[in-house]
C-alpha cells in the first residue's frame, strides 16, 4: 500500500511579507486555528522536555499521512503546515511555480509560532508539525523555537525516498495544489540533512505505509527514551 495523500484538509489563509533576511524573531501573528489531540501518551512523557517533532521532506514523502499517524499515537496535537501557507504561495504552487526564500520566511516563523503557541495552550508535552523544511537554512529558522520557550526539544524527522517514487505519488493525489512537477523543483533545492545535524531522525519512506509508520515511530521512542537518560 503506498502512502495515501486524499482528503487534505483545505487550506488556511495567513497574512505574508517577504524579508530578504533569515529572520529569527517572528514576523507574524500566531494563527487562532485549533488542532487535534491534547496530551501525550505515558511512554512519551518520561522525558521532562516539551518536544515539536517537525515531519520533513519533499513533495509526496508522506508529511500529512506519517505526522497524522504520529500524533494519533502519542497523543499530540497536529498542525498541517500547508494550511499556512498565505494564498499567494498557493497560487504559485499550483500554477507550477517555485516557491522563492523570500516567500517561505514569513511562513516558516509562522509554523515556529503555532508550534509553540499548541505547547502553552494545550499543555500538551509536544506537537507535531509538517513542513517541507528543504535547505537547512529554512530548518534554521524553526530550530531557535528553544530560544522562546527553554524546556522545548525539536526533533526534525525527515521522510525521504527515490524521486521517481514521489513523483508517481504525486501523480495520484486529487484535488491537491502540488503538482508532480513540484517534486522535481522541490529535489532540485534539496539539502538533505548532513551528519552535524543531530537533531534528525531520517526515515526511508520507500515502503508500505504501516512500515513507514512502524519506523518513525520506534525512532522516535528510541530519541526519547535517550534524552531521558541524558536527564
Amino acid at each position: 500500500m503506498m502512502l495515501s495523500y486524499e482528503n487534505r484538509p483545505a487550506m488556511g489563509q495567513n497574512s505574508s511579507s517577504t524579508p530578504d533576511v533569515l529572520p529569527i524573531s517572528a514576523s507574524t501573528p500566531s494563527s487562532s486555528k485549533t488542532m487535534n489531540g491534547t496530551s501525550a501518551v505515558k511512554n512519551h512523557s518520561a522525558s521532562n522536555h516539551s518536544h515539536i517533532w517537525l515531519v520533513t521532506g519533499p513533495a509526496g514523502c508522506g508529511k500529512s499521512t506519517v505526522a497524522q499517524s504520529i500524533a494519533n499515537a502519542l497523543k499530540l496535537p497536529f498542525i498541517e503546515g500547508d494550511e499556512f501557507h498565505p494564498p499567494a504561495n498557493v497560487e504559485k504552487m499550483s500554477k507550477g511555480i517555485p516557491l522563492t526564500d523570500a516567500d517561505r520566511w514569513d511562513w516558516l516563523t509562522t509554523l515556529r509560532e503555532e508550534a509553540l503557541r499548541q505547547l502553552v495552550d494545550s499543555g500538551s508535552q509536544g506537537v507535531v508539525l509538517t513542513c517541507s523544511a528543504l535547505k537547512r537554512k529554512y530548518r534554521d529558522v524553526i530550530r531557535v523555537a528553544p530560544y522562546y520557550l527553554h524546556n522545548v526539544r525539536l526533533h526534525f524527522v525527515y521522510l525521504h525516498a527515490r524521486e521517481e517514487v514521489l513523483i508517481e505519488r504525486v501523480g495520484a493525489r486529487k484535488g491537491h495544489f502540488m503538482g508532480a512537477n513540484m517534486v522535481k523543483s522541490q529535489c532540485s533545492i534539496l539539502e538533505a540533512p548532513t551528519a552535524d545535524e543531530t537533531d534528525v531522525i531520517s526515515v526511508d519512506v520507500s515502503g508500505t505505509v504501516d512500515e513507514v509508520e512502524r519506523n518513525a515511530l520506534a525512532a522516535i521512542r528510541k530519541a526519547v527514551e535517550e534524552e531521558s537518560l541524558d536527564d
